[in-house]
């Protein structure tokens, strides 16, 4: 069964964005080839994608989740109902109002493969039904000082066990998993 994981790249003070939702800080860093192949790791092993919907149901250039280089079904929350989408080879499904409905739709789109949510809205809201298996954060070495965080404002206490941790040329890769509650 596919497993389902936050996989996000933030600073130091847990930004995956600046205050205007851009992500041009997260370019120009050293890198080395064994953080490249953590990242491609990740993205070879996925199966479906769970985001959020912009506001006028598109996909347009620019917002294609991990840069359409991944060629995985894609569900996006809304609060109203679209037809789906295909774009480049991919099928981007509308899901309404239930993020446990578009996880499952995932998870069944998946296989034995991951569902990787995106966005901090998703991933909270998934983290506090319990629907997250695993959380990835490949940690760039950078204070924002403010921006959207990732984390801030889930309003529940997750436990997490580390499971892998490493560190190359200027990321920190963060590997956990999700202690289930009970």
């Amino acid at each position: 069964m596919a497993k389902v994981i936050i996989h996000a790249t933030i600073t130091v003070d847990g930004f995956m964005a600046d205050v205007d939702g851009g992500v041009d800080w997260m370019f120009g860093f050293p890198s080395a080839p064994e953080d490249q192949e953590i990242v491609d790791r990740v993205v070879q092993e996925l199966g479906a994608v769970v985001g959020g919907a912009n506001k006028t149901q598109t996909i347009e250039d620019g917002e294609v989740p991990y840069g359409a280089i991944v060629k995985v079904p894609v569900f996006l929350m809304t609060h109203t109902p679209h037809e789906p989408i295909e774009k480049d080879g991919v099928t981007y499904s509308f899901v309404v109002d239930d993020i446990a409905r578009a996880v499952a739709l995932a998870k069944q789109a998946a296989g034995e493969k991951l569902v990787s949510l995106l966005g901090g809205s998703i991933s909270r809201q998934c983290l506090a039904l319990g629907l997250v298996d695993e959380i990835h954060l490949d940690v760039v070495p950078l204070l924002l000082g403010d921006g959207i965080s990732l984390f801030a404002g889930l309003g529940t206490r997750v436990p997490l066990e580390r499971i892998e941790t490493s560190a190359f040329a200027s990321e920190t890769h963060l590997r956990y998993r999700v202690v289930p509650k009970g």
